[in-house]
Order: structure tokens, then C-alpha cells, then sequence
């Protein structure tokens, strides 16, 4: 099946270049091209892309506005959003997560990244595996801005959650992938999977980035401080 993929970039040579890269793989093609926030939202809603690939930062309705808006929407709700983001900006990453974002990459990251983060995105799996990458959300989600009031109505909704669907959502959190927890848990990984897949539909969950910030924001699991 091929995975159909929605450029969202301001910058015309960068969308150019990936659009080249994505429409090389044979599983991969680009449905569409934005060059802000409110034309990803209107070519998410007509094209039904699998992955938006979404830069932060655009003229008008950023990323994130963006973001938000294609995660709320109840009709795209197989659209998995990737954000695009740098170094320079990686107070943002939380953000992105909070958004509905399934993940982010650094735009500095290497062709392969990019090809295997929107298989990965398409996959409902969230990009969170890199151990830079799961130290720099357990900081930034430690730090919080102060005014979620979610935290507490999800604090609450733990309460729906089983022993086990607890254990493996604390593993998830770790950024473990199913084998990894099946392991650790000894159980098999289809039985992890459906213990996240309970927990996800407990906790209103788009996917398992949802779920770390979920996590996070309950208390349930505590950043280290390094």
C-alpha cells in the first residue's frame, strides 16, 4: 500500500527536495504541497494524505495552529502529523506533542530518517525511540507551562486503566517498542499491543506519542534529571 504524504514547508526549495526524496520510494508518494498552516488544514481534508510532514514555523497559521486543527478533527483521524523541527527550536517539541503530533524530526536528520520517520508516523507508531529525543521531551514535559488543565481529567482517567494497561504505559513512556516491553513484562508482544491499544481508547489517545504525554502530564511517570 502506498503512503501517501502532504508537504508542509514555507520554503519552496525544501519542499522541492523532499518531494524528490519521498517520491522516490516505490511505497511512498506526495499528494500534495503547503506553504502554511491553513493550506496543510484545507489539502489534509481534500487529500487524506497518511503523514503531513509540517514545519513549525509558517507565515500565518503556524504548524502547531495546524497541527491542533487536523488533530481535533474527527475525519482525519488516520492523518498522522510529523513535525519539522531544528535544534533551535526545540521548545517547541512538547508543543508539538500536546498538538496531536505523532512525533518530530530534525531537519538536519539524514534522507533514511526521513523516509523511516513517515513509515513509522503511517504505521501509528509514535518517533519517539532516540534516546536524545526521549530525554529532550521528559524535559521539556517536566518543565510544563503551568496552565494544562487537562492534566487532572487525565489524571483521573488512569483510573480506567487496568494494573498491566498501567505497567505497559509506563513502558511506553520509556520509549520501549512492543518486543521490548513483551520482554520485560514477560508476555508476547501481541498481548502488549493490546494492552496499548486498551489503554490508548481509555485515555482518548490518537496514538503512543499521545499516550507519553498522557504519561507525563498525569504524574504517572516522572522525567530523570540527568
Amino acid at each position: 500500500m502506498t503512503i501517501r504524504v502532504l508537504l508542509a514547508d514555507d520554503q519552496a526549495l525544501l519542499r522541492s527536495a523532499f518531494r524528490v526524496l519521498v517520491d522516490s520510494e516505490p511505497d511512498m508518494e506526495v499528494v500534495g504541497e503547503a506553504s502554511d498552516g491553513a493550506q496543510a488544514v484545507l489539502l489534509a481534508k481534500e487529500r487524506r494524505p497518511d503523514v503531513v510532514l509540517m514545519d513549525i514555523r509558517m507565515p500565518g497559521t503556524d504548524g502547531l495552529a495546524a497541527t491542533r486543527l487536523i488533530s481535533e478533527d474527527a475525519d482525519l483521524a488516520q492523518v498522522h502529523v510529523v513535525i519539522l523541527t531544528t535544534f533551535e527550536v526545540d521548545d517547541y517539541v512538547v508543543q508539538s506533542l500536546r498538538a496531536g503530533a505523532s512525533g518530530f524530526l530534525g531537519k538536519g536528520s539524514e534522507p533514511e530518517e526521513l523516509l523511516s520517520a513517515i513509515r513509522i508516523a503511517a504505521g501509528g507508531d509514535a518517533l519517539l525511540s532516540p534516546t536524545a529525543t526521549k530525554g529532550l521531551i521528559a524535559r521539556f514535559l517536566a518543565q510544563g507551562d503551568g496552565d494544562d488543565d487537562r492534566a487532572p481529567l487525565r489524571a483521573e482517567r488512569l483510573g480506567a486503566l487496568t494494573g498491566r494497561e498501567r505497567e505497559v504505559l509506563v513502558q511506553v513512556a520509556g520509549g520501549h517498542s512492543n518486543d521490548e516491553i513483551a520482554e520485560r513484562l514477560a508476555v508476547s508482544p501481541l498481548t502488549v499491543k493490546t494492552h496499548v491499544n486498551r489503554a490508548m481508547a481509555k485515555l482518548g489517545a490518537r496514538d503512543r506519542a499521545q499516550l507519553v504525554v498522557i504519561a507525563y502530564e498525569s504524574g504517572l511517570v516522572r522525567p530523570r534529571v540527568d
